[in-house]
């Protein structure tokens, strides 16, 4: 399998150096283009639909971001390349599959490479099918803090948890609890169960995830029917029950 790219950056010596690389370092990567400029790398994506963006932050008229919310059904995934580590933020909140920093890493590099064609391969198993997980129905209990006491609660009855601030919203097939304690606190608590942290909001009852769909940072689909996002950088981890 090959990974179908696409480099996105203004400097001509770091597209030598970064193309360089890959021919020699990441030979399951395709280079099909390059792009000095976002209306350029627009044109190449459209032409071309990549598997994998290297995507410099900032360019002239424009930065990564503002190609991105341009196309916000991409399915490609996005590998960060930048000599600032102040967008680590907004690049995970762009759904990026990894960050690498200037000068590039050759180790970093075939690991960022790595990471999209596992995420891939796995996709493409996936894709399109009724998922169902490798482990069975996990049978447990958790008591939830209420104010006079607390509520004892079937693990298998929740569908996912879903991140308030310091509280976290517990969904189960007809009811929605607000417990107050963080995300951070469930994900620990059902850490031995088939629960998988997709995003920073959401800690999903794989038992109850139905589809899966690609996307910008994928989502899934759980047995009520509601759709949750799924964070680049969770990806593995949640395909890797299935």
């Amino acid at each position: 399998m090959k990974l179908n790219a696409i480099i996105v950056e203004d400097e001509a010596s770091s597209r030598e150096i970064l193309r360089n690389y890959i021919a020699k370092y990441c030979g399951e990567v395709n280079l099909m283009g390059e792009a000095a400029s976002i209306k350029e790398a627009l044109q190449l994506i459209q032409e071309n639909e990549p598997d994998l963006l290297f995507l410099d932050v900032e360019m002239p008229f424009g930065n990564a971001f503002d190609l991105l919310d341009q196309l916000p059904d991409r399915t490609f995934q996005t590998v960060f390349v930048t000599a600032y580590d102040q967008y680590a933020k907004d690049a995970l909140n762009n759904h990026a599959a990894y960050y690498l920093m200037k000068p590039i890493s050759i180790d970093e590099l075939v690991r960022a490479v790595h990471y999209v064609m596992e995420i891939k391969e796995k996709e493409d198993q996936l894709e399109d099918r009724v998922l169902r997980p490798k482990l069975g129905q996990v049978l447990g209990k958790i008591t939830l803090p209420q104010q006079d006491g607390f509520q004892v609660l079937n693990v298998s009855e929740i569908l996912y948890c879903k991140a308030d601030d310091n509280y976290t919203e517990i969904y189960l097939v007809n009811k929605k609890i607000l417990v107050s304690k963080t995300l951070k606190y469930f994900e620990e608590a059902l850490s031995t169960f088939a629960f998988a942290r997709i995003h920073k909001s959401y800690l999903v009852n794989v038992n109850e995830v139905v589809k899966y769909r690609k996307g910008k940072g994928g989502s899934v689909v759980v047995s009520n029917g509601k759709e949750l996002l799924v964070s680049a950088s969770r990806k593995k981890e949640l395909l890797a029950y299935f």
